[in-house]
C-alpha cells in the first residue's frame, strides 16, 4: 500500500497539482492586496462623489434590504459581494492577459524533441525477412556457378 501511495503521489500530474495549488494560494494573496489596497479605494473614491453621505461600497448599499416578518433580507451585501467579485475577476483576467501577452513577446527556447520511431510489428519485420530473401534469391538466379 505505500508502495502504491508513492507512484500515486509522484507522478507528474499529482505534483503539478500541488503546485499550482501553492502558486494560486500566492497568486490570491496577490489579487486579494491589489484588490484591497488600490483597486477598492479607486470604486469607494468614485462612489463618494456618485453617492452622497457614502464613503464606500457597503455604505452606498448597507439601505438595500427589506424585512418581511421581521426577517431581514439583505439584498444591498449580495450586491456589493457581485461588484468586488467582478472587480477581483476583472483585475484577474488583466493580469493574466498581461502575462500570456509577455510569453508571446518573449520569445521560448525550442525544445529539442527527438523523432520518435514506432516500434516495428511482427508483420513488418516478416515482410523486411521477404524482400531480403527475395533479392537473396533473385542474386544468386544472376551469378554464375563455381
Amino acid at each position: 500500500m505505500l508502495k502504491e501511495f508513492k507512484e500515486f503521489i509522484s507522478r507528474g500530474s499529482v505534483l503539478d497539482l500541488a503546485v499550482g495549488v501553492i502558486i494560486g494560494g500566492a497568486f490570491t494573496s496577490i489579487i486579494t492586496t491589489l484588490t484591497t489596497n488600490v483597486i477598492t479605494p479607486l470604486i469607494n473614491l468614485v462612489i463618494s462623489f456618485i453617492i452622497p453621505n457614502s464613503k464606500n461600497m457597503e455604505d452606498a448599499t448597507k439601505g438595500m434590504f427589506f424585512k418581511v416578518n421581521g426577517i431581514k433580507f439583505d439584498y444591498g451585501s449580495v450586491i456589493s459581494a457581485i461588484i468586488t467579485f467582478l472587480i477581483t475577476a476583472f483585475v484577474l483576467f488583466m493580469i493574466i492577459k498581461t502575462v500570456n501577452k509577455a510569453n508571446q513577446i518573449v520569445p521560448k527556447k525550442e525544445e529539442v524533441v527527438a523523432d520518435e520511431e514506432e516500434p516495428e510489428t511482427s508483420e513488418a519485420i516478416l515482410n523486411d525477412i521477404r524482400d531480403l530473401l527475395k533479392a537473396q534469391q533473385e542474386n544468386t538466379k544472376n551469378t554464375p556457378d563455381n
